[in-house]
């Protein structure tokens, strides 16, 4: 099932986000000693700050990542912005077997809100990822940039 759901998603991030796709259609040369893609980088990479962009919403939401306590994975928060309240939801997560960065979002912290499929970008150096999110409510699908903002490394 978890594959179908991930070729499902793959499929989508590729009709969705042709535009984004289409910036990056030359490879990007990696820098050395930077990973070539998720499943090169130490967990410890995805800890920290960072910025999600989903194409047609307004504004940044602010994403936070630590390591998870129970499994060797992530776990964090989302807070978005925008017109009405901030709201915050709870993150979970790892690099999957096929080197995608897979987050399970849950908005009430029992069922799964949304669901993130993202790809490395390699000329980043680790600190930017593009994907899909999939709103488990409604299976609408946006495409999304999760950006680095700081470093909190080992933290």
């Amino acid at each position: 099932m978890k594959r179908a759901l991930l070729a499902g998603l793959a499929a989508a991030a590729c009709l969705l986000s042709g535009n984004l796709l289409a910036q990056d259609a030359a490879p990007a040369a990696t820098a050395p000693g930077c990973p070539a893609s998720a499943s090169d980088m130490p967990l410890e990479m995805l800890f920290g700050t960072w910025e999600a962009r989903f194409e047609g919403l307004p504004g940044v939401a602010r994403v936070q990542l630590a390591r998870h306590p129970d499994y060797a994975g992530v776990r964090g928060t989302i807070t978005r912005g925008g017109d009405t309240p901030a709201g915050v939801a709870q993150l979970a997560g790892d690099v999957d077997e096929d080197g995608y960065l897979s987050l399970d979002e849950s908005s009430d912290g029992r069922t799964i809100s949304g669901v993130w499929l993202g790809q490395l970008q390699a000329a980043s150096c680790g600190k930017e990822f593009k994907g899909v999110w999939r709103n488990a409510a409604d299976e609408s699908t946006r495409p999304f940039v999760l950006t680095k903002t700081n470093d909190n490394t080992g933290k």
